[in-house]
């Protein structure tokens, strides 16, 4: 399905060390802000007191949320938790307070201004298991770069899944420096974004290095920047349709979802931008410095045996 096709092929790969410059710069800009302020990790992370608050009829989290502020906890997560009547509450670790004694003082407040407040579950999460998450992270993220890698050299060929997985680290790091330099909480839900826009961002490498396979083909005659320059023109109306539509729902998310989504569809909205950005302006380009020839892809004997044919 297309809405409109360019006629002209766009000449992206006269530019492409423009673009990776760039890239680089946004990249090592996203290392040191990561390197020097790290990320402001939510409770999930560093561990805190978890509570669980249920109400006679659908709870303000607007006013919990206020008096939570008021009480110095603005950094708590207050979001609904199975019904509109029940809370969960995330706080963390308040120095020279115990977690028994935070969590009466804060349903004394929330008493005052419901009386029907009551505590169904008080829980204390240590670092420990803020370590492991951590750990664990970081590992999914470590697996699911070894599997691209060796999906993309099945299905094409070693360069194609080198260049694949640095664009895609490249976004996922993007995301990272972002977080990292306005200090947004990175909770368990914006690693979650992180890891889907891993999937995301190499499905849209594998339709340009599909139409790249099929130009080495059928464009015996063009050269390989002319053969990646015609691939990413005749999949850009696909790819203003796929992405477009997935971030109208994305805004919706981050317009409407409130404080529970806000940085989890921000965390996506960041890498499907940068996703079209580096699957035709990195991965691309760096197939070509890889040197990916038509031999790389029709394979000589497939030839010979045509011509004997």
């Amino acid at each position: 399905m297309e809405f409109f096709r360019i006629k002209r092929d766009i000449p992206f790969m006269r530019y492409a060390l423009i673009f990776n410059v760039i890239s680089i710069v946004t990249f090592l800009v996203a290392v040191i802000s990561l390197a020097t302020k790290g990320l402001n990790f939510g409770v999930d992370f560093t561990g805190g007191t978890v509570m669980e608050v249920s109400y006679s009829q659908p709870a303000s989290l607007h006013n919990i949320r206020a008096t939570m502020e008021k009480l110095g906890l603005a950094e708590a997560s207050v979001q609904n938790f199975g019904t509109a009547r029940d809370v969960l509450i995330r706080m963390p670790v308040k120095p020279g307070v115990t977690s028994a004694k935070l969590s009466e003082t804060v349903m004394q407040e929330l008493r005052k201004d419901d009386s029907t407040a009551e505590v169904r579950r008080v829980e204390f999460v240590g670092p420990q298991v803020g370590r492991e998450l951590v750990e664990n992270g970081a590992l999914a993220l470590l697996f699911v770069s070894i599997g691209i890698v060796f999906y993309l050299w099945f299905r094409f060929e070693w360069k194609f899944g080198v260049a694949a997985i640095i664009a895609n680290l490249h976004d996922v790091v993007i995301i990272l420096g972002f977080f990292s330099i306005f200090q947004w909480e990175f909770s368990l839900s914006v690693l979650a974004a992180v890891l889907a826009i891993l999937g995301y961002s190499v499905n849209e490498s594998v339709v340009v290095f599909d139409r790249v396979r099929e130009n080495f083909r059928k464009m015996r005659k063009a050269s390989v920047p002319q053969i990646i320059d015609n691939a990413i023109t005749r999949t850009m109306s696909r790819t203003i349709i796929t992405h477009g539509s997935t971030q109208l729902m994305v805004s919706s998310m981050l317009i409407f979802g409130g404080e529970t989504l806000h940085y989890f569809a921000l965390a996506l909205t960041i890498g499907i931008l940068f996703g079209i950005y580096s699957s035709v302006l990195v991965a691309s380009p760096i197939v070509m410095w890889l040197g990916v020839s038509r031999e790389d892809l029709v394979k000589p004997e497939k030839k010979a045996a045509a011509e004997t044919a």
